[in-house]
């Protein structure tokens, strides 16, 4: 007899993790944990095939006509060289803070990417300033519950600071939400996270979104997802414009 769903979910996304990295202790890359497959230095995340035709869907309808995205830890660059592909109108800069990361994306970037793929640049989300200081659209798949708070803070900042007035964070990832039964799934993988580093775990999104909102970033739109993830969508608020 096969496991129960629950535990067969946990797996995946526990086999979905990449393996960890550390730095004194430290994990050095707030980009998406995604048990990987290396071919020298293009990494392959089978997770991300799984994930980037739904996140993709979504994409299509909230994101702008044109305009540069700055997708926040890139991981692999899978995800970067399918999206710049199937929205050539964007012109998308990828970024991590995790030196192989950063190989990896390059390679994908090479090997596979379209025109619109810009080289990825070097990119703490916690840090008090970034190297971009310019985005139409900030993507963030699968960091929050894998990284420290601290982390998720420095992504609202960074978003606020940067986006302007009318533009999109899009985020992807588990979350907890109040007043809706939390599945098994979520739970055991909450565990197993702070089992690992109690710094880590799957998110309130009622926390995210207060923490957004300290930013000048209002919740626009919550996604259902494959496998209890959501598709948050906040948006810088334009101005309100004057009576003449």
């Amino acid at each position: 007899m096969g496991r129960p769903r629950a535990h067969r979910a946990l797996a995946a996304r526990l086999n979905a993790m990449r393996p960890l990295a550390h730095a004194g202790g430290q994990r050095r890359s707030h980009g998406t944990r995604r048990m990987c497959e290396t071919r020298g230095m293009k990494r392959h995340a089978p997770a991300t095939e799984r994930n980037r035709e739904p996140l993709l869907a979504v994409l299509r309808e909230v994101l702008p006509a044109s305009g540069r995205v700055l997708e926040v830890a890139s991981g692999t660059g899978q995800h970067a060289a399918w999206f710049a592909r199937a929205l050539p109108h964007l012109l998308w800069q990828p970024t991590d803070v995790d030196a192989e990361s950063l190989e990896s994306i390059e390679a994908w970037r090479t090997e596979e990417g379209p025109p619109n793929l810009l080289p990825p640049r070097r990119l703490d989300a916690s840090a008090e300033s970034w190297p971009e200081t310019a985005a139409d659209v900030i993507l963030n798949v699968n960091m929050i519950h894998i990284a420290p708070w601290t982390a998720c803070q420095g992504l609202m900042r960074g978003a606020g600071r940067v986006l302007p007035p009318g533009g999109l964070l899009v985020l992807y990832g588990p979350y907890f939400v109040e007043g809706r039964e939390t599945a098994p799934s979520n739970l055991e993988f909450d565990a197993s996270l702070r089992a690992r580093n109690p710094a880590w775990g799957v998110r309130s999104l009622e926390a995210v979104t207060a923490e957004a909102a300290l930013h000048g970033l209002e919740r626009e739109r919550v996604v259902d997802m494959p496998s209890n993830n959501l598709t948050v969508v906040f948006r810088k608020p334009r101005p309100p414009v004057s009576p003449h």
